[in-house]
């Protein structure tokens, strides 16, 4: 525990100790640790002296802040309806089939976690999905399987 509080002081550091800085360092968290441990949200409550269920509520509202552990790259497809009726069941049958899980999943060797999304603001372009920080759009399963063969070669 110890690291992360060093963590969370260099983040206040830089983002300053005020309300407005909780979600800079929240996301802060996500980029080197890529998720947001109950001890986590602790230190943050207590380096910006706020309650522990501002820090829980704001960490737990945004889907893109995970609060459970999550593998090296997580694919997040986005589950819109525009999406869904080009075809993202099959996007998301294809990379279950790919990796051996299902959507909610980390792979065995915690280096693919899978998870639908709301909208990723690519909706004229769906179906579409994002790896990490990466958008991947007007998907087809094959260009699934190109694109997330491309990361387990890596």
């Amino acid at each position: 525990m110890p690291e992360i509080k060093e963590l969370v002081k260099q983040l206040a550091e830089k983002h300053g100790r005020t309300r407005e800085s909780l979600l800079p360092i929240l996301q802060g968290l996500i980029k080197r640790e890529r998720y947001i441990s109950e001890g986590a949200m602790a230190e943050v409550a207590k380096e910006l002296d706020v309650s522990a269920a501002l820090v829980y509520g704001t960490a737990t509202f945004y889907s893109f802040l995970d609060t459970k552990p999550r593998g090296k790259y997580v694919i997040r497809v986005c589950k819109t309806i525009t999406c869904d009726m080009k075809g993202k069941k099959q996007i998301i049958k294809t990379i279950e089939d790919l990796l051996k899980v299902r959507v909610g999943e980390t792979t065995k060797d915690q280096k693919f976690t899978l998870l639908e999304t709301n909208c990723l603001g690519w909706c004229h372009k769906g179906p579409a999905m994002l790896i990490n920080d990466e958008a991947y759009t007007e998907l087809t399963p094959e260009k699934v399987a190109e694109i997330i063969g491309g990361y387990i070669r890596k």
